[in-house]
């Protein structure tokens, strides 16, 4: 399953930077995102202003919209000359596809939010605290986000309104994790990363569970599609 899951996300991460798509559209969509909420919610920043107590929000928000294109992204390369029928005929391990497409989308995700992470300080005026929490509930929020997209994502593969599918899909079951994840920022950047423990726990149950979830269930549903 690994040898397959490397495979996959190799080929994955190999198109990527041939295309350049992440670099040139999502990244930028996810920084117009953040600019567009510091419009809407007005002028006025540091302590006591409304994007000052928001930022943890507004950061995962944009995460989460970047999420989506990333995983259509991904799909929307296996659905150009039937390119999924290859893949599952292949005979590679279903689960090491899912864990390779996964993991292909979560190392984008991680680069995005390292910028995000840095612009969204100096666009709110807030200081990056509580390092080890900041990381720690980003690598975890990740996994949960782009295990539950990789599902999601097969299973819009076959639909004709798979563009609009996909977020119908996806939104309600991430609603856990980007509570958990504001939550944990929130404390994080407020200096007190001890109150966001219990929400780091909170991110890791949903995210063992839909690795469990889409590990199992990727085969059968990548048949269907």
């Amino acid at each position: 399953m690994w040898r397959d899951a490397l495979l996959v996300a190799g080929k994955d991460l190999k198109i990527e930077l041939r295309s350049k798509v992440g670099l040139g559209q999502v990244v930028p969509f996810a920084l117009v995102v953040l600019l567009l909420f510091g419009l809407a919610l007005g002028p006025g920043v540091g302590r006591g202003s409304v994007l000052f107590s928001a930022e943890p929000g507004l950061f995962w928000i944009a995460v989460l919209l970047a999420t989506v294109l990333a995983v259509q992204r991904s799909f929307a390369v296996e659905a150009v000359d039937d390119a999924s029928d290859g893949l599952r005929l292949s005979g590679l391990d279903p689960a090491g596809i899912f864990v390779g497409k996964a993991a292909a989308i979560g190392c984008q995700l991680l680069v995005l939010e390292l910028v995000l992470a840095l612009v969204s300080s100096l666009l709110y005026d807030r200081h990056l605290e509580g390092g080890l929490l900041l990381a720690g509930s980003c690598v975890v929020a990740t996994v949960g986000l782009v295990s539950i997209g990789t599902v999601y994502g097969v299973v819009s593969l076959g639909a004709r309104q798979r563009e609009t599918l996909l977020p119908l899909l996806f939104f309600p079951m991430v609603a856990p994790v980007l509570l958990a994840a504001t939550k944990a920022w929130d404390a994080a950047l407020s200096g007190s990363p001890g109150h966001g423990l219990g929400w780091l726990d909170v991110l890791a149950v949903f995210a063992v569970a839909y690795l469990a979830i889409g590990t199992v269930a990727f085969g059968p549903l990548l048949e269907d599609a």
